[in-house]
């Protein structure tokens, strides 16, 4: 919420303080600007790119460089060569473009922008289970800290797991984290025994199931796709379980006309332009609020953006030693995807 007006420009000692008590730039833009005209002028004045995830609003996937998922996100961050990338997303997508680009500024609109399965697995007690484990590998979905990455020997996101988990060598024993419901997926796909982190994601576990056979009943006709943090109850009941941008693919390229989408809708703007002839119907929650939208997600605004390319803040700041722990891990994943043919080269 904005409540700060100024007619002054603010010092950099003042922005810093502002973030530090509110987590953002709490200051009103002038009420005449045209939002999105400025915060164009602002990228090109300041050789910016705004990276953004298909679960933000789609105002901010307009006017963003770049929309994608975790994957294709990460491979941007990596290849850019912008000075500074304003990332519309949650923290820890933000903390790994740092990790990829240690050189150049990145800029969160709002450091609240949390995730409920990175929180779900804090670096002190994943370092104890750990230790439970010897001689066991770590495989990490990308939806964790900088401080679980750097515990890792590889990253994955819900677009490659499978495929890189499968191509690892036969003789590691795996510690999967966080996600539970992705590493069970992931175990039911390869076949490969793995030790799970009891994480989950609020958005995904949130979907009821009654409701959805439910609803299913109802649409005969319609798909159900859905992502594979899901229940596995639930994903029982799909026709085609993928990652955000494996579901908006099989939209665009289905036959079927009618789908029932379990997951967080925001990616449900990208599907309407792509395939403005498909019927797209949000899966159920539990309660009759919508629930499984990412509150995380939803902090980022037009206002914030701008704020964030116009004071350059807030910015993350991540120690030179954690980076280059948790870099190599990532870049582990980035060659193996080039390697399997998951990304390009």
């Amino acid at each position: 919420m904005f409540h700060i007006s100024t007619a002054s420009l603010p010092s950099p000692e003042e922005i810093h303080s502002l973030v530090k008590e509110y987590g953002y730039v709490p200051l009103e833009p002038p009420p005449t600007l045209d939002l999105f005209a400025e915060i164009e002028r602002l990228k090109k004045a300041k050789n910016a790119i705004i990276l953004a995830h298909y679960y933000q609003d789609a105002d901010i996937q307009d006017i963003a460089d770049f929309v994608g998922d975790s994957l294709q996100l990460s491979q941007k961050a990596a290849e850019t060569q912008a000075d500074m990338i304003i990332f519309a997303g949650v923290h820890f997508m933000a903390e790994t473009a740092k990790i990829l680009n240690p050189d150049k500024k990145v800029v969160i609109p709002d450091l609240n922008a949390g995730c409920s399965l990175s929180d779900s697995c804090p670096p002190e007690a994943f370092a104890a289970f750990k230790q439970r484990y010897p001689g066991y590998k770590v495989v990490s979905y990308i939806n964790t800290s900088a401080a679980i990455k750097a515990m890792s020997d590889i990253i994955v996101t819900s677009s490659n797991a499978v495929p890189i988990v499968q191509a690892l060598p036969s003789d590691w024993r795996i510690i999967f984290a966080p996600d539970k419901n992705l590493g069970a997926y992931v175990m039911k796909k390869t076949g490969r025994e793995m030790v799970l982190w009891e994480g989950v994601c609020m958005v995904h576990t949130i979907f009821s199931y009654q409701k959805v056979r439910a609803l299913r009943a109802q649409y005969p006709e319609a798909e159900l796709i859905a992502h594979p943090e899901c229940e596995p109850a639930l994903l029982e009941l799909a026709d085609f379980i993928g990652s955000t941008t494996g579901l908006l693919n099989y939209v665009i390229k289905s036959p079927k006309r009618q789908f029932i989408v379990a997951t967080e809708p925001g990616i449900l703007h990208q599907m309407r332009k792509a395939a403005p002839d498909k019927e797209l119907i949000p899966a159920p929650t539990e309660y009759s609020c919508s629930c499984n939208t990412c509150p995380h997600m939803k902090l980022n605004t037009l206002e914030k953006i701008y704020n964030a390319l116009y004071y350059e803040a807030p910015e993350i700041a991540l120690s030179p030693e954690l980076m280059e722990a948790a870099r190599r891990p990532i870049e582990r994943m980035l060659e193996m995807s080039r390697q399997l043919g998951l990304i390009s080269k």
